[in-house]
């Protein structure tokens, strides 16, 4: 039903109530981390290629922060004085989406604005609850071994307080689903880490413990993390159907929403909008339900 709805809704826009045929609509530039793994490369362009069938006639292209080519800023040039909606490929606020990318677009000669970081949202609950399935994560659970089990929600980790609130908030969201804790670790930078997180859950009487993988693409952080799983780990998010989707909603809220000057310095013209606020945290310090 998503992909159905965003097909239409593409091709609805480029009809005016005219008859006539509108302008090309402001480009989709997907903001990639990138990676030495090339099978980030080839997740991420992948990914790309299904966001084209999802809505034919919007402009896609692809811009890294590093590592990998094209980087952001060959992207933007590219592009020249078009406008154009940069849609980070990443799972919460951090440095690159609050700095690193307003100031490249800031440079640019594109008119762009920022969308929000792609987390917390439930179409990513709907993919991370698809990978564990995959898995095998049980369709049904007795009491017994729910009260058995629980989860560790593997990500990248930043210094940046808001990207630990944004992690979090998706745990509750996946707990929720689950029915079982999620605790949200980290590959570096930020604790607990992921063995941490298993010894909390294990302290708690968990000892049933999988891992999913918060990571938009397969590389060194995902593997050494699913090596850590005491029982299944989930795939990293990849080209789940679900991120393809996500891509689109944050383009097509970005477009809903006026241009206004929110780089951090004032130059350019970026729009954000913040992510939803999650519920009041946990009892238990180490357990996100």
């Amino acid at each position: 039903m998503n992909r159905i709805s965003s097909q239409l809704a593409g091709r609805l826009s480029l009809v005016p109530l005219d008859g006539g045929r509108r302008p090309e609509p402001p480009a989709l530039v997907v903001v990639a981390h990138g990676s030495r793994d090339p099978r980030a490369l080839s997740t991420v362009r992948t990914l790309l290629d299904q966001v084209r069938a999802l809505r034919p006639g919007l402009p896609v292209h692809l811009g890294h922060i590093e590592l990998n080519e094209p980087l952001l800023p060959d992207t933007l040039d590219a592009l020249a004085d078009r406008e154009a909606i940069l849609v980070p490929l990443l799972l919460s606020r951090g440095y690159h989406v609050k700095r690193d990318i307003p100031e490249m677009a800031a440079k640019s000669p594109a008119r762009a604005r920022v969308a929000p970081a792609l987390g917390p949202h439930p179409l990513l609950v709907d993919a991370l609850h698809a990978r564990l399935v995959e898995a095998g994560w049980p369709a049904r659970m007795d009491a017994a071994t729910r009260a058995k089990t629980g989860v560790v929600l593997a990500a990248a980790g930043s210094r940046d307080p808001e990207a630990k609130v944004d992690t979090a908030r998706t745990a509750r969201l996946l707990a929720a689903r689950l029915g079982v804790p999620v605790v949200p670790a980290y590959a570096t930078t930020a604790a607990p880490t992921v063995q941490d997180a298993i010894e909390a859950l294990n302290a708690d009487g968990r000892t049933r413990v999988a891992i999913a993988s918060y990571f938009t693409a397969p590389g060194r952080f995902a593997t050494e993390c699913e090596e850590k799983a005491p029982w299944i780990a989930a795939a990293p998010l990849g080209t789940h159907p679900a991120m393809a989707n996500l891509l689109l909603n944050r383009y097509d809220q970005a477009l809903s929403t006026p241009l206004r000057d929110a780089h951090p310095r004032g130059a350019g013209q970026h729009q954000f909008a913040a992510p939803p606020r999650g519920a009041t945290s946990h009892p238990h310090p180490a357990l996100a339900v």
